[in-house]
């Protein structure tokens, strides 16, 4: 009997993990496909190589410097990548490399790309072959890394090397990154408590702003940019409600059509490490994140925000790490909080700026989920006023400087919070009525 059992479940988890590849291969393809509804290949294969050699730090729009199908077939092709290096690695599909392939297609719209993120990859594993670590172990580290693409690029093309020393000296930048981004990372966690889901992001911050500072030594300048595009909310609202709206619809065929077991869900305060996927399942957890799809479009939406690639990139973020850590109890706090204080502030809050900020503000969802509404709209507010101020730090080289920001935000709050909370309980204590019997034992 207990063999039969461990055999049905060895055969669930297989059908299971070629569920979760089924799931990336559709987004890759879906991708793929919009790409030549857009332009042509010709148009597509040039602006694919405009893509690769651009610095391509923040904030470059892709739409704004190629064109959308180019776009659209960079995520499509990063997105595969990452497929690859899943099953190279033999790694198993849990919450956070779903939210690792999402954010990788997500910021595949502004900045990352085959040519500036491969020295990265290899770095990670890199690091796990030197260390004599299963590959697998530096996965995370070799998908979220790939933030510090632009300082790939910045070096190899915009920074006045000859092309030859540019590359060599890029990809030699690239692979020192990804190499000592696993062991900064697995330390820099214990400094934000897990309170930021983003937490390579931060560390990629502390990377990008070492080797920005060393290069800004030489007396050359790298400083973020602004290219943006417009224009394209009409199809990308269709796109986007299509998408979602597949998702709703495979979760909740798997969930027998119903939504038992969400409620379970939004209990977790999302604090790191929580996966949704080993906790809920997968059918719950697709839910969760078409949900946090159409509460992320709205959002951009409300504020009259551009769907170009930064927003765009955004919204497939908070998606992604619907399978890891957020979900819309927890969020929503962070989007009032952000909202409020770019009101109070007199923000032009259709900006593409303030509206990234809310969307990966979100990263500091776990404050909310742990400490409640208040708490929460207050560290939204609190991360759109350092999230305008660290970006001149790592000169836009590291993409998540949303990450790096909240990971600031936690680090301040969470101590506080803390230590509010202890006080908070030992007062609790001292008002709680003593147990006579227990006066009496402590006499005795």
């Amino acid at each position: 009997m207990n063999l039969e059992n461990k055999s049905s479940q060895i055969e669930f988890t297989t059908a299971s993990q070629t569920l979760k590849y089924g799931f990336f291969w559709f987004i890759a393809f879906f991708f793929a496909i919009l790409a030549f509804l857009f332009n042509s290949p010709e148009e597509i294969l040039e602006g694919q190589i405009v893509i690769l050699l651009s610095p391509s730090n923040l904030v470059t729009d892709y739409f704004a410097i190629s064109n959308v199908g180019a776009t659209l077939f960079n995520s499509a092709i990063l997105t595969a990548h990452s497929i690859l290096i899943i099953k190279m690695s033999k790694a198993r599909i849990n919450g956070a490399v779903i939210a690792g392939v999402l954010t990788v297609a997500a910021f595949s719209f502004f900045g990352k790309n085959l040519y500036n993120s491969t020295p990265i990859v290899l770095g990670a594993f890199a690091y796990a072959w030197s260390t004599k670590a299963p590959a697998e172990h530096s996965l995370l580290a070799a998908l979220f890394g790939t933030a510090l693409g632009p300082l790939v690029s910045e070096i190899s093309f915009n920074i006045g090397l000859s092309l030859l020393s540019g590359i060599f000296y890029g990809y030699l930048a690239g692979f020192i990154a990804g190499f000592i981004i696993p062991p900064l990372a697995h330390h820099i966690v214990k400094f934000t408590k897990g309170f930021s889901v983003y937490n390579i992001g931060f560390t990629c911050g502390v990377i990008g702003t070492l080797f920005v500072s060393i290069i800004r030594s030489t007396g050359r300048e790298v400083e973020p940019v602004s290219l943006l595009s417009s224009g394209h909310n009409e199809p990308f609202i269709i796109i986007f409600l299509v998408l979602f709206s597949i998702m709703m619809i495979t979760g909740l065929h798997f969930n027998h059509w119903t939504l038992k077991g969400y409620g379970e869900l939004l209990q977790h305060s999302g604090q790191l490490s929580t996966d949704f996927l080993d906790l809920n399942g997968f059918s719950i957890t697709l839910i969760n994140m078409s949900l946090l799809g159409y509460l992320s479009l709205g959002y951009v939406l409300f504020h009259g925000g551009e769907l170009n690639g930064p927003v765009i990139g955004g919204i497939l973020t908070v998606v992604g790490f619907g399978a890891f850590g957020k979900h819309i109890r927890n969020v929503i706090p962070i989007l009032i909080g952000v909202t409020l204080m770019g009101y109070l502030n007199n923000y032009d809050m259709s900006l593409t700026g303030v509206v990234t900020a809310g969307l990966f503000g979100t990263t500091i969802a776990p404050i909310a989920g742990r400490y409640g509404v208040v708490i929460g709209m207050l560290a939204g507010a609190f991360h759109l006023s350092i999230v305008s101020n660290t970006d001149t730090l790592h000169g836009g080289i590291n993409l998540y400087n949303n990450g790096f920001s909240g990971g600031f935000v936690a680090a301040i709050m969470i101590p506080i919070l803390e230590a509010f909370h202890y006080h908070k309980e030992k007062r609790k204590e001292l008002r709680e009525p003593v147990d006579p019997a227990d006066e009496m034992k402590g006499e005795s």
